[in-house]
């Protein structure tokens, strides 16, 4: 069974956590719409419009998960995924090749919304 029951203080947190996703997944989104316009977008692993159209799925399956099902599980699921995004990210802020288009600046941004919904996901995951 995937619902679970909480104390109402505990429930605020998987809907908190629902919704930090969700404005997570919008910034994503919002970024990868302003890369495809800008032509910065590569094809190599098929259409673009096809992966933000997956990205949107996915973000109204989390969303759904963490609203609905408050399932501790799920929610420690989705911040270990979440969390495979910090090292290309460190790597994008910190490592970049000289010749990079993308400035660091947009992958330190990004690296404090992760760690933003990394701790909200731990709220919800392991009710801290």
């Amino acid at each position: 069974m995937l619902k679970q029951e909480w104390p109402p203080q505990r429930a605020t947190k998987f809907r908190q956590a629902g919704f930090v996703y969700v404005h997570v997944a919008i910034l994503y989104e919002s970024a990868a719409w302003g890369m495809l316009t800008s032509g910065l977008l590569p094809e190599r692993f098929g259409s673009p419009w096809l992966w933000l159209g997956a990205g949107a799925l996915v973000t109204a399956f989390i969303f759904v998960g963490l609203y609905r099902w408050q399932n501790v599980w799920f929610a420690r699921i989705v911040w270990a995924m979440h969390g495979l995004r910090l090292p290309s990210l460190v790597r994008g802020a910190f490592f970049a090749a000289p010749a990079a288009v993308t400035p660091p600046a947009f992958y330190i941004t990004a690296i404090v919304v992760v760690v933003i919904n990394l701790c909200m996901l731990a709220r919800a995951g392991w009710d801290i």
